[in-house]
């Protein structure tokens, strides 16, 4: 009978491969530091932002009532989860990212594919939500100085300022983001859930 057994290759070897860089190694066990309500911060935030409610008042206007339209929010972003859990547990359990966990369904050079199209997505959506971002900065600066508003390069100014802000919280590193976004998903689910009773207390909303 055959003796079957798993020998780990040299770390030079590793190290000299092509298919090898720093970005892609797996993150040691004592440098993960992101745990359960850093996972649930991160859907919360996710799930609970402005493009979000755009989404819901739309439904809302193509004749939904604000509970289904929520409802049907909810319902989605959590069936989005469920493979989201899945495709995300390699890199949570073992600290492998994305890009190398791919080489196992679609091989080395194939891989490079989901990859590139994931960051697509990412740049797509970077764009949306900083748009977005920029936009509820100049509604905020229209408030304080009315004049802005007749500035042409207004709106363009907010949104490369609200970029440069994730731009520089990107540069600090994935600590600064999981910092930042622990403190985020606990503000943010209060504000949707008590802003719009304040802003229009007789409106029929029972958030929290």
């Amino acid at each position: 009978m055959t003796e079957r057994y798993c020998a780990a290759l040299p770390a030079e070897t590793i190290r000299d491969s092509a298919l090898y860089n720093k970005d892609l190694a797996p993150i040691s066990a004592d440098r993960r530091t992101w745990r359960t309500y850093n996972y649930a911060a991160l859907w919360i935030s996710m799930s609970v932002n402005i493009p979000t409610y755009m989404l819901a008042s739309g439904m809302i206007a193509g004749g939904m009532n604000w509970k289904q339209a929520l409802f049907t929010v909810f319902l989605g972003n959590v069936l989005v989860l469920i493979p989201m859990l899945l495709n995300a547990h390699a890199g949570a359990q073992y600290g492998i990212p994305f890009p190398v966990f791919a080489r196992a369904s679609f091989g080395v050079l194939g891989a490079n594919v989901p990859a590139i199209l994931r960051a697509l997505v990412a740049c797509g959506w970077f764009g949306i939500q900083t748009w977005i971002g920029g936009e509820a900065i100049n509604a905020m600066v229209v408030a304080l100085v009315p004049g802005w508003a007749h500035f042409a390069y207004g709106p363009a100014l907010c949104f490369l300022f609200f970029w440069l802000l994730n731009v520089l919280v990107i540069l600090r590193g994935i600590e600064t983001i999981r910092f930042l976004q622990g403190i985020s998903a606990a503000f943010v689910r209060r504000f949707f859930a008590f802003g719009p009773r304040h802003a229009c207390p007789h409106a029929p909303l029972a958030y929290a």
